[in-house]
């Protein structure tokens, strides 16, 4: 029960805030002393994450069911499948992926280039660009910046925040179509998981969809948080926090 509580709280905070959920699975275990999350803790658990975002941004959702009459919601979508391409393109690469999982300084590393990344989102100008104003090219460049974060350590929502900053989009503007676009990704590693799952015919235990409730409710509060701190104090903040993670886990591990 304790694990399935620390996994859902690593999980659903560590999902949306810009401080790679993959890079904490891999060093928390290692702090912590206790082996990683297995397959099915990680693939049960990213149903509350993607309860969390589906919640959130459930009028985001919901207006784009709209697509046949509304030319906005039908951009959005399409923004989202391209955005999706460079991500879905780079699971090609799955195995050597999950080969960097097994280095905790590749993956400390990758969270220290995390940290500049986002003190440098602080340095660019704040703009005006809504997601009803971006193009095709906006869309693959954000996607590209996603796929980045299938390397452990690289936040996918720092990076594709930080990109669509600068493309000159509005702080608010960016983190929401970072989500959006986020929605597919997190549906597809569930059940990509999932899909293992059953396949080595793995059983659930029941304790862990406290984990999931867990996963889910701290997920939610995290987008809250994020958002607040996007207005106020930009992504300087958990980029100074990734660094030091990172450091802590060369120094340590």
């Amino acid at each position: 029960m304790i694990e399935a509580i620390i996994w859902g709280l690593v999980q659903g905070l560590t999902e949306f805030l810009p401080i790679s959920s993959s890079g904490h699975l891999v060093l928390i275990p290692e702090l912590l002393g206790f082996g990683p999350p297995t397959l099915a803790t990680s693939a049960v658990l990213h149903l509350g994450t993607l309860a969390a975002v589906v919640l959130y941004f459930r009028k985001d959702l919901w207006a784009l069911r709209s697509f046949r009459s509304d030319a906005t919601a039908r951009r959005t979508i399409i923004w989202i499948v391209v955005g999706n391409l460079p991500a879905a393109i780079g699971l090609l690469l799955r195995d050597e992926v999950i080969a960097l999982q097994g280095s905790t300084v590749a993956v400390s590393s990758a969270l220290i280039v995390t940290g500049f990344v986002l003190l440098l989102s602080s340095r660019l100008l704040v703009g005006e660009r809504r997601i009803e104003d971006m193009r095709g090219r906006d869309a693959g460049l954000i996607g590209i910046a996603q796929a980045l974060a299938l390397i452990p350590g690289i936040s996918r929502s720092g990076m594709t925040i930080t990109a669509a900053l600068g493309l000159k989009m509005e702080r608010s503007e960016a983190a929401r179509f970072s989500f959006l676009l986020g929605i597919p990704a997190i549906t597809a590693a569930g059940l990509l998981e999932l899909g293992e799952l059953v396949g080595q015919a793995a059983d659930v235990p029941g304790s862990l969809w406290v984990g999931v409730g867990v996963a889910a409710l701290s997920g939610y509060a995290a987008i809250a948080f994020l958002l607040r701190m996007l207005k106020t104090r930009g992504l300087a903040p958990f980029g100074y926090y990734a660094i030091v993670a990172g450091i802590v886990g060369l120094v340590l591990l």
